[in-house]
């Protein structure tokens, strides 16, 4: 499959007719995505038609932009003009077409990309797997009985099945990472504010996108990212390309800590092996230097569900959704919504948030000492695609893990952290290797990306 960077390289030089490649991707969907539901809806019309009127662009001397001609998946959980963005929801079905872009979709429509369809999401966006009564079991192209993870698992199948190369995501504690993790992607979660928003979680989450490589994650951000008056978080640009970023920043002699739990998780032996073999191959390929500190975090998984959960059934009330609606709920958010009934006595926010702002002042120390924080992406290989989030890992309890542990970190202290292909269980699964650096440098992980891949080329899934 050709990658983002290659399609919009050929477009703009006339080696390549935008609608050929749009087809291209039309066929691959029409081959795959019946077995594995990435995506839930798809507007081959309009499509054709965008890339037409960027072929016609091109014949006149234009240049239609870096990503011209680009497929491109958008999640369904972010505004994307002209398709009803339903979030995964029975609840939601009926929503009109969109009448605007969010401030992400409109930066990468700009630049050229051709939106082919809505990729799908666990029912708003509250799980670690993609599943909905909407729409059914997303399935990973690795292996159709496992899960590509949550909630951007529509998106990350479709770029590991090579439908699209680029989808969208969003991240509020490691929704982008997890599913790259899962399929053998690169998912970045960038610097809070890196990519302008327009709503949802204000503090927590992010939107990035799933990529096969480096290259066509670092145009991504080249493209999506700097600041906009209407959103007051959002960073000033990057002074310079993170494409040239990945060829050329130095990153010699960055400290890098290894942990394989953060002290907290249980993590199959496998997966840690695996993320632990390619953050030491990482670590010789940049030339970077391994730091031993006493690093133990608090465990903010329960805490995260106590600060969104604490006001989930009133929300649900005021939406609409209950007191009758609980039978028409995917089972995942059924599961959440009853155990939060179950432990509602128990739920203390305000010890919930201290808890927040101690692993800030904590993740805050790790910083002063070192310059990169390497774990696996996940405590677990993938999982069932229709099961429920693991709660024993190698044994050991893990109801207050997970399947992503390690994700919320980054959310909660708005650092960018990426996940990487670190290798394949003796099943075959992919692995993930995550990389968390200081708030602001995207362009370390980014380039860390490339010199893993250049090390180690990563592979895709014949399908």
């Amino acid at each position: 499959m050709r990658t983002a960077v290659e399609t919009a390289e050929q477009v703009r030089k006339g080696a390549l007719k935008a609608t050929d490649r749009i087809k291209e991707a039309l066929d691959a969907i029409e081959k795959h995505n019946g077995a594995i539901n990435a995506f839930i809806r798809v507007d081959a019309e309009g499509a054709l038609a965008r890339a037409h009127e960027i072929d016609q662009a091109v014949a006149a001397g234009e240049d239609p932009g870096p990503l011209a001609g680009v497929p491109l998946g958008v999640k369904d959980m972010e505004a994307c003009k002209g398709f009803p963005i339903t979030q995964g929801s029975w609840f939601l079905k009926d929503n009109p077409p969109e009448k605007a872009d969010s401030r992400h979709v409109a930066r990468l429509r700009a630049a050229g990309a051709v939106i082919v369809g809505i990729t799908a999401a666990s029912e708003f966006g509250m799980d670690s797997a993609t599943t909905s009564r909407l729409y059914g079991v997303t399935r990973n192209p690795w292996n159709l009985d496992k899960t590509p993870g949550g909630s951007s698992g529509g998106s990350s199948a479709a770029v590991a099945a090579g439908m699209t190369p680029l989808a969208t995501g969003t991240d509020a504690g490691g929704s982008i990472r997890e599913p790259a993790a899962f399929t053998g992607l690169v998912g970045l979660k960038p610097s809070h504010g890196r990519i302008p928003k327009m709503n949802g979680f204000s503090n927590w989450s992010v939107h990035g996108a799933l990529a096969r490589t480096a290259a066509d994650a670092a145009r991504h951000l080249d493209v999506a990212s700097g600041p906009h008056d209407g959103d007051r978080q959002s960073l000033p640009a990057y002074p310079g390309r993170f494409e040239d970023a990945i060829e050329t920043l130095d990153v010699s002699g960055l400290r890098a800590f290894w942990t394989p739990d953060h002290g907290y998780a249980p993590v199959e032996p496998e997966v840690a092996a695996i993320a632990r073999e390619a953050a030491q191959r990482l670590m010789r390929a940049a030339r970077l230097a391994e730091a031993q500190v006493d690093f133990r975090p608090v465990n903010i998984y329960r805490d995260f569900g106590a600060i969104f959960g604490s006001t989930l059934e009133e929300d649900f009330t005021r939406d609409g959704i209950l007191p009758d609606g609980f039978d028409m709920l995917s089972a995942p958010v059924q599961r959440l919504l009853s155990k939060f009934r179950e432990h509602r006595g128990e739920v203390d926010v305000k010890k919930s948030w201290e808890n927040v702002h101690l692993l800030e002042r904590q993740v805050a120390d790790l910083f002063s000492e070192v310059d990169l924080l390497l774990s696996p992406a996940t405590s677990c290989a993938p999982y069932g695609a229709d099961d429920p989030i693991p709660s024993v890992i190698d044994g050991r309890d893990a109801t207050y893990t997970g399947a992503e542990p390690f994700g919320m970190l980054a959310n909660a202290c708005w650092n960018p952290s990426i996940s990487i292909p670190a290798g394949l269980t003796s099943d075959g699964l992919p692995v993930g290797l995550q990389i968390t650096a200081r708030r602001h440098r995207d362009d370390i992980l980014l380039r860390l990306a490339r010199l893993a891949e250049l090390d180690a080329p990563w592979t895709f899934p014949s399908l």
